[in-house]
């Protein structure tokens, strides 16, 4: 049963719907932890550290994060998976393409695919930057987030990647929302509208708020 819904167009899709959404949900939470840093060092760092104790005692230390971290890795794959696999069936389905673009597309809709592969390049450039230090600009020391943070956005590249991908991620939310909303039967003619309007706000927040942290170290507000 399960394969057979997998192998349909609408399981793929609802694939890549449920799992936009887990992954919206993350991003939002996550929007909100980066904000801390205009609250200072010490706050920000406390929160990093919160993060690992999330739990306890009933979870041992990090067990909470690394369940976190897991359930974002079957969702970045399935979605990708699940992506890509219906971006094969569509080309197999028109080999050739269209000569005049299709009538109201969006900006967004257009750039969906692109803009889930600068997606998936920056969340390993994220990861190896400010999670292992791999590709730090800085002299990377663990337990010490908001230093890394201003060592990072204290660099012209690492304001460009962050800031370019933020902005494919406001254009994704953007089209994405609204696809899945439609994926798992929210849309009707009296919603369409309020759903379009959440998409576009909260695309709108989400960017504003993950390069508000760049912005701020290019400023001098956090240094």
């Amino acid at each position: 049963m399960a394969r057979t819904v997998w192998d349909s167009s609408v399981g793929k899709k609802t694939v890549m719907a449920i799992s936009g959404l887990v992954m919206l949900l993350y991003l939002v939470a996550h929007m909100i932890g980066n904000l801390k840093i205009f609250f200072g060092t010490s706050e920000f760092n406390h929160y990093a550290h919160w993060l690992r104790t999330v739990g306890e005692p009933f979870m041992h230390y990090e067990w909470t994060l690394w369940l976190i971290r897991v359930v974002l890795v079957v969702a970045v794959v399935a979605h990708a998976t699940s992506a890509y696999q219906l971006s094969r069936r569509d080309i197999r389905a028109r080999p050739s393409r269209y000569v005049h673009k299709k009538p109201g597309s969006s900006y967004a809709t257009r750039t969906m695919r692109w803009g889930g592969i600068i997606l998936g390049l920056f969340i390993v450039w994220h990861i190896l930057d400010l999670t292992t230090g791999t590709v730090h600009s800085g002299g990377f020391e663990s337990g010490k987030p908001y230093q890394n943070v201003v060592d990072t956005f204290s660099t012209w590249y690492g304001n460009v990647v962050y800031i370019v991908a933020m902005l494919a991620l406001g254009l994704h939310i953007r089209h994405g929302f609204w696809s899945a909303a439609q994926t798992l039967g929210a849309g009707s003619r009296t919603r369409d509208r309020a759903l379009k309007t959440v998409a576009n706000v909260l695309a709108l927040l989400l960017t504003a708020g993950f390069v508000a942290v760049p912005v701020g170290v290019m400023t001098g507000v956090v240094s």
